[in-house]
């Protein structure tokens, strides 16, 4: 009587899916580690200067707030991404107007097929312009409001 026994080319195919498969597992763990824990998160003001939707394979909304202290300075150029198309839509409307971007970064992502930059926008709210209460660029003169 014969005994059962496993070929050997079994045992090596299970071991070759295992290997294969490990890798991919700690990549997947890894990508939604990174994605979905935030290193910092902030807020960010400034004039919503460029937005637009970028890409070769993978499209994302990036965008360029300027954020200046005084008028006349050259603002700082501060690069973010969006992933929501909600936000995105909103920021669409409100482009060259000031604006408040509340933001998550999130360091580490191996690809740029998650955004270019490492700060993600989750909101986004429209501030009054200080230099528009004071001055009316719609009046003949341009005078200032009372």
């Amino acid at each position: 009587m014969q005994t059962p026994t496993a070929t050997p080319r079994r045992g090596w195919l299970k071991w070759l899916i295992g290997a294969a498969l490990l890798p991919l597992l700690v990549l997947a763990a890894y990508l939604a580690f990174v994605l979905n824990w935030s290193y910092s998160d902030g807020e960010r003001a400034g004039y919503l200067q460029k937005f637009s939707r970028k890409g070769w394979l993978c499209k994302t909304w990036e965008g360029e707030l300027a954020m200046t202290t005084v008028p006349g300075v050259a603002p700082v150029l501060w690069n973010f991404t969006v992933r929501d198309e909600a936000v995105a839509d909103r920021l669409n409307a409100l482009l060259g107007r000031r604006i408040v971007l509340h933001y998550e970064e999130h360091r580490g992502i191996p690809t740029t097929c998650y955004g270019e930059t490492s700060h993600f926008v989750t909101r986004v709210q429209e501030i009054e312009d200080p230099a528009s209460r004071w001055f009316d660029p719609g009046s003949a003169a341009g005078v200032a409001r009372p």
